[in-house]
């Protein structure tokens, strides 16, 4: 059989370093693209090509002789920065989406997966922290999280015509809350259980950190294994409707934070910032569909994907000298 040719777009970055490293131990010749090297370890793609995907040139030198794309190139990061920058973040991932279905339509790969987020939901279905987990036909009518939100949601939709009209055969993922080692944990892309590790991991035993918001705030999250075995088998599937990737179970922030702590061996109290960035006031994935048409769902629990997470950022933190920093200066006060 010949070895299939995939291209991973946003190989650099955290979930597709991750989906890299996947496909090539399932015998994928795979190439990454981004505008950087992974920051953490060395990708495993066969060829690793440094490229600006807002050019269109590019996009079409990325996408040459691949059977699949793997679409997961944006300019994202925690609920911070997409609040902050949704210019930039609108106009980048708009031209990157175009370019690189484009390109996939002139070179007529066998398939496309376009990784979405589930900012595509409507707020006013996200403003009870009990909310009722949202399933896929709850995107319309749309109300979308402003600025990145809106580009994705748009981009699912040049999924969909790009299907009916030129025969592209495309798969839409709605990500929720993706997370685990080897992603950003500082600097203001994080996402929160990345911060929330990084925090607890600096902070002395009996001390405090700083909770965006309340800390009532709900959310669920999925370990980063699970995220690409899911976009795997999404991509070998016959469904081609947007579906939810992620758990289902429903905690807050403050439940998050207590979790941390317990696999730190820490007690740790919270100060609440009520005036800084916070999202939605509750989100949770309805995996009816995730279920039904992969005939699977996530597996890792919240305290495993925690603990392998809390683990990585604190040895990172170590070898950086930052942990004995930090005790010196809660010895010093």
């Amino acid at each position: 059989m010949t070895q299939k040719k995939v291209v991973v777009t946003g190989a650099g970055g955290f979930i597709g370093h991750h989906l890299t490293k996947y496909l090539v131990d399932r015998g994928y010749w795979v190439r990454g693209v981004d505008i950087k090297h992974s920051e953490y370890e060395t990708s495993a793609a066969h060829e690793f090509e440094i490229l600006d995907l807002r050019r269109f040139d590019n996009a079409v030198i990325a996408l040459r002789g691949m059977d699949h794309v793997y679409a997961l190139a944006a300019d994202m990061g925690g609920i911070g920065f997409i609040e902050q920058n949704k210019g930039p973040i609108m106009r980048n991932n708009t031209l990157i989406n175009l370019h690189t279905i484009e390109a996939a339509r002139i070179h007529k790969v066998e398939r496309f997966l376009y990784t979405s987020s589930a900012c595509i939901y409507p707020g006013y279905l996200q403003r009870d922290e009990n909310v009722t987990p949202l399933k896929e036909s709850d995107a319309y009518p749309a109300d979308a999280e402003d600025g990145y939100g809106w580009e994705k949601l748009y981009a699912e939709r040049m999924c969909r015509h790009y299907t009916e009209d030129f025969g592209l055969d495309t798969r839409v993922v709605r990500f929720h809350n993706i997370f685990g080692p080897l992603g950003t944990f500082e600097g203001g892309r994080e996402k929160s259980p990345a911060a929330i590790c990084r925090k607890i991991a600096l902070a002395v035993n009996g001390s405090s950190i700083e909770v965006w918001g309340d800390g009532h705030q709900t959310r669920s999250y999925c370990y980063v294994d699970d995220c690409v075995e899911g976009i795997y088998r999404l991509m070998l599937s016959n469904h081609s409707d947007p579906i939810n990737l992620g758990q289902d179970r429903m905690i807050s922030i403050n439940e998050l934070v207590s979790i941390v702590a317990r696999i730190a061996g820490k007690k740790i109290s919270t100060v609440h910032d009520l005036n800084a960035p916070q999202g939605v006031r509750g989100r949770n994935s309805d995996n009816t569909m995730l279920r039904r048409t992969l005939n699977w769902e996530p597996a890792v629990s919240l305290e495993q994907g925690l603990a392998r997470t809390y683990d990585w950022i604190e040895s990172q933190l170590r070898a950086a000298g930052r942990l004995e920093t930090a005790s010196l200066a809660a010895a010093a006060v």
